[in-house]
């Protein structure tokens, strides 16, 4: 790889970073061609956007973004390196732990997560990143627990409305 290509997969690297909040960073090293395929394929269908490249690469174009920032990270990557980025910071998880279910198989393993300005790191985060919460699941939740008291008063209030009206008919009905 000449310097030129190298310095433009840093800058698309940086690219990536700083148009995402979330990445994984996953070991694919054992799977088949066809195997990181299908991986690619599942990756794609749920938007989530898969990049291999060279560790020393990554760090670089990580390092030139904010090298405190993520410094969290450097020691994940090692070995084969896949990128998943995403919006929906637990949609990579569900895509490993559901291609993993497929494939009977512990591949690909997670090194590390980066998740709003968190880092996860490990293979056994990845059931607590599937159970992440999304912006909008979060907002949703809110929205209900808000809802949920109005709901009850504007019940109470309709209920003794009615009540009222129903013994003033009877109130006139007797007379």
């Amino acid at each position: 790889m000449t310097k030129d290509q190298k310095n433009e997969v840093i800058e698309l690297l940086k690219g990536k970073f700083s148009q995402y909040n979330n990445f994984y960073i996953a070991d694919t090293e054992s799977l088949s061609v066809e195997q990181v395929g299908k991986l690619r394929r599942a990756c794609f269908s749920k938007q989530v956007e898969m990049k291999v490249a060279k560790n020393t690469l990554i760090k670089k174009a990580l390092e030139s973004l904010d090298a405190e920032k993520y410094s969290g990270v450097y020691e994940s990557l090692n070995k084969v390196t896949a990128l998943m980025f995403s919006e929906n910071p637990k949609e990579p998880a569900l895509i490993i732990s559901s291609f993993r279910k497929d494939s009977n198989g512990e591949k690909p393993v997670l090194k590390a997560a980066f998740i709003n300005g968190d880092v996860y790191t490990g293979d056994n985060q990845l059931k607590t990143l599937t159970q992440i919460k999304t912006k909008n699941e979060l907002i949703g939740e809110v929205i209900g627990l808000l809802q949920s008291p109005a709901k009850r008063v504007l019940a109470a209030l309709l209920h003794h409305h009615e009540q009222k009206a129903g013994g003033a008919e009877a109130t006139a009905a007797a007379e």
